[in-house]
């Protein structure tokens, strides 16, 4: 077992090129770092830098834990954070990360149920959109995700992650008012292969550009935009037609727009994720619990 300050003093001895320099730069004196490098080649078992003239290089052995160092360091800091993490759950405090239309529908109904139910749970909310957000819970920056997945991508969440599905988001057409394939009640994708079209963030471009390939066409697409205000507003404006999931729509509906299901039918994943040790702390239960509550409410949206 690596004493992670040996590791860590071994790495700046590797960036400063030298054990005086990298006393300096750690604030300890030239003999306190010797001391370390011996004691940590006593642990590894063999020398890790040999003398060069006025300097130094890596033994095999030193370019070997040179390699990992950074990855051990990292590791020791993601464990101390996902402590850290359980230590303020176990207090009644959550860290809650959703994307902006979870954040602007779900999260709000949740935490008003929570506010009544557990006024002792606190919560603070942050915005990310997957997989960035995901990787946020890894690295134990937040303690409970919402995320969403499109089934036609292929995507994986990482494996330290347990996943407990909320709802299926419907996507939808957004037409202006007056388009003719607007008195319908429901709308063929390859029907609107003529179209222009707005297209929104990455991930959702992605699996929109997969749905036309699947149905042998390629969109036009003349504008781009993470903003659902944006888009909506420039569906009305008639610049175009736009692909938009159901939660957006609950709480964004322009006066000349209309929105009509896509046949047959796409839907989104909506999914919470946790770290597995994290589930039987009390304040993420509760959190969780009232998450699938308000989803429960709004399957088929």
């Amino acid at each position: 077992m690596f004493d992670s300050r040996h590791i860590r003093t071994f790495r700046e001895v590797i960036r400063a090129g030298s054990y005086s320099a990298a006393a300096r730069a750690l604030g300890y004196t030239q003999p306190a770092i010797t001391q370390q490098m011996k004691a940590l080649e006593r642990e590894v078992g063999s020398p890790l830098f040999v003398r060069v003239g006025r300097g130094m290089r890596l033994t095999e052995a030193g370019e070997t834990l040179s390699r990992h160092a950074d990855i051990i360091l990292d590791s020791i800091s993601a464990a101390r954070q996902q402590l850290n993490a359980i230590t303020r759950l176990r207090a009644g405090r959550v860290r809650l990360c959703g994307f902006p239309s979870a954040n602007a529908t779900l999260i709000p109904e949740a935490m008003a149920r929570l506010a009544a139910a557990h006024p002792g749970v606190r919560v603070e909310l942050f915005e990310g959109e997957p997989p960035e957000s995901l990787g946020r819970v890894v690295r134990g920056e937040c303690d409970i995700t919402l995320a969403f997945t499109y089934p036609g991508l292929r995507e994986q969440a990482p494996a330290e992650l347990v996943e407990i599905p909320l709802l299926e988001d419907q996507l939808t057409v957004l037409l202006p008012t007056g388009h003719p394939l607007a008195r319908r009640r429901a709308v063929k994708l390859a029907e609107l292969s003529g179209e222009r079209w707005i297209a929104g963030c990455l991930r959702c471009r992605a699996n929109f550009l997969h749905e036309c390939a699947e149905e042998g066409f390629a969109p036009d697409i003349a504008f781009t935009t993470d903003d659902n205000l944006v888009i909506q507003s420039m569906v009305a404006a008639g610049l175009g037609v736009a692909m938009m999931p159901g939660l957006v729509l609950s709480f964004l509906c322009h006066q000349k727009v209309t929105g009509r299901a896509l046949e047959p039918a796409s839907r989104r994943h909506v999914s919470a994720y946790v770290l597995r040790e994290h589930l039987r702390v009390p304040a993420t239960e509760v959190v969780l619990e009232e998450l699938k509550a308000v989803a429960a409410n709004r399957v088929g949206c």
